[in-house]
């Protein structure tokens, strides 16, 4: 079945397309997906595209029972909390094509759910020089539960999605991320990053796309790697799979406005659409 791939531009929906939709996905109960202290929500479940956008560090949201981790909230709304401006890009991305996101609705500090298990960065004790309280010397029951409560369940929720669009399409998987413009010192130069482990297929034929405009500093595997293991997300639901995957860094001070984060899903939505003339790019391959 050929995958369907079409665009509805900002004139043809209103803000209400971007609601909140909290649904059990398979493999979840419905008390993992409703209710405060959801680890996951699903956007526009019934979306048609062949396009599946997960957003791994959308919420700098800490459950109450972890009392903040000892941190204040003006540390809450710094980026080693949460990937600024990544979930209003993937909302409107969701909008524009028609597509199922699927957002965790925790933070990063709680537990990073882009991190094999047994990462040490999994919990971090310390990001970006701030020391995190409420994650040092925690117990092996306590990294368990946070595994349990929170990572387990929004990758099901991100597998029964998948699970469910294989149905109808081979889907692709795209991870949306933001990164600081400046990191140790350096600023970094790219607009936008498009990361890739062993499958090029989406990653090149995006990275190609958006290269036509010359304006734009697009990085390949910049200014992070797909090929750092310690990730999970592409590895597991895209790798794993075979289907046509890659994961977007975008730079936050380009997206930390409405009008900017309109502008890079209006720019993605319209890219990503083209990418649905080659047909080849969704078929189920491992590589």
């Amino acid at each position: 079945m050929a995958p369907s791939l079409g665009y509805i531009s900002p004139m043809e929906h209103d803000d209400t397309a971007a609601a909140e939709a909290k649904i059990p996905a398979s493999g979840a109960t419905a008390s993992e997906a409703v209710g405060e202290g959801s680890p996951f929500e699903i956007l526009n479940p019934g979306g048609v595209s062949a396009y599946v956008f997960n957003c791994d560090h959308a919420s700098g949201r800490i459950p109450d029972r972890y009392g903040h981790l000892g941190l204040d909230d003006a540390v809450l709304g710094r980026h080693i909390a949460w990937d600024i401006g990544a979930a209003d890009v993937t909302r409107r991305l969701s909008a524009h094509l028609d597509a199922v996101a699927v957002f965790s609705s925790f933070s990063r500090l709680l537990i990073d759910c882009n991190r094999q298990t047994d990462h040490p960065t999994l919990i971090p004790p310390i990001s970006d020089g701030v020391i995190i309280p409420g994650n040092a010397d925690i117990s092996a029951a306590d990294r368990a539960a946070r595994i349990e409560r929170y990572f387990d369940p929004y990758h099901r929720a991100l597998d029964g999605v998948l699970n469910s669009a294989v149905e109808a399409q081979v889907p692709a998987l795209v991870s949306v991320h933001s990164f600081t413009p400046i990191m140790d010192g350096y600023e970094r130069p790219w607009h936008i990053g498009v990361l890739w482990n062993r499958d090029p297929r989406l990653a090149k034929a995006l990275i190609a796309q958006l290269r036509m405009n010359t304006d734009l500093e697009v990085g390949e595997n910049e200014p992070y790697s797909g090929r750092d293991m310690a990730g999970f997300s592409i590895h597991h639901h895209g790798g794993g799979r075979g289907i046509p995957h890659l994961l977007i860094e975008l730079r936050q001070d380009l997206i930390d406005t409405n009008h900017g984060a309109e502008i890079w899903a209006n720019r993605l939505g319209l890219a990503l659409v083209a990418l649905g003339q080659q047909r080849d790019l969704f078929t189920i391959e491992h590589f």
